[in-house]
């Protein structure tokens, strides 16, 4: 279903701003509450009362916040493919400086999600159809096979305890909330591909997995009919594994990949 909708051709979805929920003053602190106050101290003096590098906490959190607000927003389309953003201008928008913002950029830059664009900003990469379902074919290539093996040796208890997960997938399915249903789905393979204990693996997936979220130019691969769909092979899919039906776990996994036609 995933390679299936991911050819699919496309309209743009409106621009909206996006924003971090509760930052209301600079760098993320409420307009109301000062800095507390580190105390004076000799040179090179430490003393373990202290608070821990108050200022550098404050902004890897700032960041951080935005960094999760950016990603939403390339789930949701709000930040529009190829389009180019520059870091002061999203900073006004969080009420931030430029600084946090640049570094969640450059991180997602790392990603693939967005590129440097010289004395501009960064712009959104572009997702075709056609690389989104070139994504989809080398996940089906890297977790068919795994999952297939752990449908094999996993104990039935442990696929049961992966039930909230796939719960929470549909939760977020059913409401239409794509941002919601990009993080449940991306835990829910991570908890089943943590069962291999191959955590290279783990982390090439779920890159993988994160770049084929990003937004196409069009509403099909995020409409909540598509959502309810996925969410509905996950449930399946454990299902079937708790069952220990083999059968029925090798034709969910490929339908869950490669759609119909696959």
């Amino acid at each position: 279903m995933e390679q299936a909708r991911a050819r699919d051709a496309a309209t743009s979805q409106p621009h909206a701003s996006v924003r971090i929920p509760g930052q209301q003053g600079p760098e993320g602190r409420p307009a109301s509450h000062s800095s507390p106050r580190v105390p004076e101290q000799a040179r090179g003096e430490h003393t373990h009362s202290e608070p821990p590098a108050v200022h550098t906490v404050r902004r890897h959190s700032v960041r951080g916040q935005i960094l999760d607000a950016l990603r939403t927003a390339l789930v949701d389309g709000e930040l529009m493919p190829g389009t180019v953003y520059s870091a002061p201008a999203l900073g006004e928008r969080f009420g931030v400086s430029a600084t946090p913002v640049r570094e969640a950029m450059q991180q997602l830059a790392v990603e693939g999600a967005v590129e440097v664009v010289p004395n501009r900003g960064f712009r959104v990469i572009v997702r075709s159809p056609r690389e989104l379902a070139e994504l989809a074919e080398v996940r089906a290539l890297i977790e068919i096979p795994v999952m297939l093996r752990l449908a094999r040796t996993v104990p039935t208890a442990r696929w049961s305890e992966l039930r909230p997960l796939a719960d929470a997938t549909a939760a977020a399915a059913a409401v239409g909330d794509r941002a919601a249903y990009a993080d449940t789905d991306r835990a829910f393979h991570r908890a089943v591909l943590s069962l291999s204990g191959n955590h290279q693996l783990v982390m090439v997936a779920e890159d993988l997995h994160r770049r084929s979220q990003w937004p196409l130019s069009t509403s099909l691969v995020s409409r909540r009919a598509d959502l309810v769909a996925d969410a509905a092979e996950h449930m399946a899919l454990l299902e079937a594994l708790i069952a220990q039906d083999l059968t029925v776990v090798r034709s969910l996994v490929r339908e869950h990949f490669t759609g119909a036609d696959g």
